[in-house]
């Protein structure tokens, strides 16, 4: 798998913003760990990260789908150790004059999965939810060891700050669902805290048209006592050691996740109107999932 690693660049009036921060969105938990078992978790985490290594390894020669669910079971035993429990949903048809709906289930082939964007967790939770493979900013691809896992799992990596190699980043998506794989986007571009979400940048939606497969929404949601736990979000000048001290500390956070029928165009359009109206569409889904749509559970 190609990875994309540039120098860095300032920030284009293109990138993608979101105002949470910190101090402004993350909230205390309800209840908290004690520090025996915030230890636990983190020395757990870090035992399933370097039973990552040889799994990736050991698992070069296998075809992309069987990666996939390795990297599954790998993703759930990672949150676990973490202290986190995901809930799957499925939830039911977005009606709409301009697309077409399609109720298969996710296990039917390849789609683009879009979700909102709220942690660095995310990805975790997505491919531990469905065999994909997720797209991650291409500062992962810098970290050794991340990388290694990341690659080894099937992420592919974007530059938000490089409009330039957009283009490339979409071909390669294109590529990769039309080889069978899912792909797992979050086209907000940016972390937004779980109370509110950003609009969906269009640009990632040409490849499940050049693909020609459908567009499946995620809508994601961390939560602890089933209310909105805020503490699980990553935004703003937040730190990755913050946000992990911060989300190991935290008792009964569960990652729900409640997956939508794919949606495809109901007929031919401009390429821009065709993505803006998969952005739209998808992302009036979302929206209306994070505040109480109607969902049922599947098997886990």
């Amino acid at each position: 798998m190609n990875s994309l690693v540039h120098l860095p660049l300032a920030p284009s009036a293109w990138t993608p913003t979101s105002p949470c921060t910190p101090e402004e969105c993350l909230r205390e938990p309800s209840a908290t760990a004690g520090p025996v078992r915030r230890t636990a978790r983190i020395v757990g985490a870090v035992l399933v990260i370097l039973l990552g290594v040889p799994l990736v390894l050991g698992t070069r020669r296998f075809d992309s789908a069987r990666r996939a669910r390795i990297t599954m079971v790998w993703s759930r035993l990672l949150l676990r150790a973490l202290g986190i429990r995901i809930e799957t949903h499925r939830g039911f048809a977005f009606v709409s004059g301009s697309v077409e709906v399609r109720t298969e289930p996710a296990e039917t082939g390849p789609a683009l999965l879009v979700c909102n964007h709220v942690s660095w967790l995310d990805p975790l939770v997505v491919a531990a939810s469905t065999p994909c493979r997720p797209l991650a900013k291409s500062e992962i691809s810098q970290w050794p060891l991340i990388r290694t896992l990341a690659a080894g799992g099937g992420a592919m990596f974007i530059d938000r700050d490089r409009l330039a190699g957009l283009p490339e980043v979409v071909a390669g998506m294109a590529a990769a669902l039309r080889a069978g794989d899912s792909v797992a986007a979050f086209p907000e571009g940016t972390t937004w805290c779980g109370r509110e979400m950003g609009p969906f940048r269009p640009a990632v939606f040409q490849a499940a048209l050049d693909a020609g497969v459908p567009v499946r929404p995620l809508a994601l949601r961390f939560l602890q006592g089933g209310a909105l736990a805020t503490g699980a979000g990553y935004v703003g000048d937040d730190t990755l050691l913050a946000s992990i001290l911060r989300v190991v500390s935290i008792r009964g956070l569960v990652a729900e996740v409640t997956v939508f029928p794919g949606v495809r165009l109901p007929r031919p359009r401009r390429r821009c109107e065709a993505r803006k109206a998969l952005a739209r569409v998808t992302e009036a889904q979302v929206r209306t999932a994070l505040v109480g749509g109607e969902r049922e559970p599947v098997a886990a």
